[in-house]
């Protein structure tokens, strides 16, 4: 993705799941998600759902990540090509802490997002502060600026970017109420990855398997059929089209024309073998005589028999009859 596409400023990191209730070591348990249980994704994207990077994880089993400061480490493996070019980076309260704003901050990178309040690092002020409806706290640390707001309830923050700033912000219901810039922006940025999920749920392509791997391979396809939709809309200049409209296009570029026809070289025409006669001695484990089917006849009925031919109608009626005959003969010396 490096080689043909770089991002804007802006960034979201977030998980997804792709759903798998089968036994598997590294199978994930998230409980908000529309997938609770499957293979969980790290992934790196814009917040209009362009897949930038994203990372399997293997639980236990992926020693790069896993053990003490797991979400730190996935952060800064995610972000590993995109440091030290000023980009902005919205994460929820899973990844975030003190210390990792920090870390971006000395890379150049700014991070925004929500905090969990429970964090040693946490100033005292801002957690045991009870605040009214509307209210805001903030303190900085080392240029972090780390707040907490209250609306319905308490929402502590983190941002390396934003000030101590309210802006107004309308509702969709027309209603006008006072938001932290921090909050605001994290609210405009951060659905890259839940838009990314969406706009799979509206197509889904994955069926039933005994193979996980199978499943994430054909999620990844569907992942890179989303990214060549966005870049398409976005970049080729031509009227933007749907994303329905858009499968049916790739979809008819890859079947072939209908009106080519292939040559298949010339058909070898098959000679009849002809038809013999021979009696069957084989028998099976009970010490009957064993039944056959005869190669010719059998293409145009299935039809078993004590011989090696088995009879059917032709135009020939004394062949037929002679053939009876024979057959009779034979079937009466069978009997004696």
């Amino acid at each position: 993705m490096n080689e043909c596409y770089y991002p804007a400023k802006e960034l979201t990191l977030d998980e997804s799941m792709i759903l798998w209730r089968g036994r598997l070591k590294f199978r994930q348990f998230i409980k908000n998600k529309r997938h609770k249980y499957g293979i969980k994704l790290y992934m790196l994207t814009e917040p209009d759902g362009l897949v930038l990077k994203f990372r399997v994880y293997a639980g236990g089993l992926d020693h790069e990540v896993s053990g003490k400061g797991h979400a730190e480490k996935v952060v800064m493996q995610l972000m590993n090509e995109k440091l030290h070019n000023g980009h902005a980076l919205y994460m929820d309260n899973f990844y975030n802490s003190l210390g990792l704003a920090k870390k971006h901050l000395d890379n150049n990178t700014y991070c925004t997002g929500t905090l969990r309040i429970n964090l040693k690092q946490n100033p005292q002020e801002v957690v045991q502060k009870h605040l009214k409806k509307g209210e805001n706290i903030s303190r900085y640390c080392q240029g972090v600026h780390i707040g907490k707001w209250k609306d319905k309830r308490p929402v502590t923050y983190i941002t390396t970017e934003f000030e101590d700033k309210m802006l107004p912000i309308t509702n969709k219901r027309g209603q006008v109420a006072q938001k932290p810039e921090a909050i605001a922006k994290y609210n405009d940025y951060m659905s890259g990855v839940d838009r990314q999920d969406q706009l799979l749920a509206f197509y889904p392509c994955e069926r039933k398997t005994l193979r996980w791997y199978l499943k994430v391979a054909i999620h990844t396809f569907q992942l890179l059929l989303i990214n060549s939709f966005k870049i398409y809309n976005k970049y080729s200049g031509q009227p933007k089209m749907t994303l329905y409209d858009y499968r049916l296009s790739v979809i008819s570029a890859l079947l072939p024309d209908k009106h080519v026809k292939t040559n298949p070289g010339p058909v070898k025409r098959q000679v009849p073998m002809p038809h013999k006669i021979s009696k069957i001695t084989e028998r099976n484990a009970k010490g009957k005589l064993k039944r056959k089917q005869c190669r010719q006849c059998t293409k145009e009925k299935n039809i078993q028999t004590l011989f090696g031919i088995a009879l059917l109608a032709s135009k020939n009626l004394d062949y037929v009859s002679n053939v009876l005959k024979y057959i009779i003969v034979q079937f009466e010396k069978l009997i004696i």
